[in-house]
């Protein structure tokens, strides 16, 4: 039997900083509101998801996940983490007081904006900490621009 905790605020809390993200003007880089973000699992992966700089860096808290057994793709867009921890055997005469470690599979799939390069993705997973680095495509991050005068020579100031 898998436990499975329940918070009837989840989908409240979840819309509040969609929004709060928006109204400070967080580039959106990941196109949550159209169900970008699924959770097909027996259990649901806790995400980090900023910018820092010139990348996207994803944390994906798995712990006890041996990290052989962590399948990440990237198909159409959607960049989907697939993993399973095992299950202890139980004995017949074992009975659970409390039961909060999460065991079974699990899958997260992330929409992800077009502004970042697919090829040049980096995982590295330490310490049951599985931080995904997605660099912006070069054509989209800020460049800086001179301002030049009339006679096509940069201003000087």
């Amino acid at each position: 039997m898998v436990l499975t905790r329940w918070d009837p605020l989840y989908e409240i809390r979840r819309a509040h900083g969609l929004a709060n993200r928006h109204l400070v003007g967080f580039p959106q880089l990941f196109s949550e509101i159209d169900a970008g973000i699924t959770d097909k699992s027996d259990w649901s992966v806790p995400l980090d998801i900023f910018r820092d700089g010139g990348d996207v860096t994803i944390k994906a808290s798995l712990p006890g996940v041996n990290p052989t057994d962590i399948d990440i793709t990237i198909e159409g867009g959607v960049l989907t983490i697939k993993a399973e921890t095992e299950t202890e055997n139980e004995g017949e005469d074992r009975e659970h007081v409390v039961r909060e470690r999460r065991t079974g599979s699990f899958q997260r799939s992330i929409r992800l904006s077009e502004h970042v390069d697919t090829e040049n993705v980096d995982p590295r997973y330490e310490n049951g900490i599985l931080t995904i680095t997605l660099p912006l495509a070069e054509s989209k991050k800020a460049k800086h621009l001179t301002v030049t005068v009339g006679s096509g020579l940069p201003a000087s100031g």
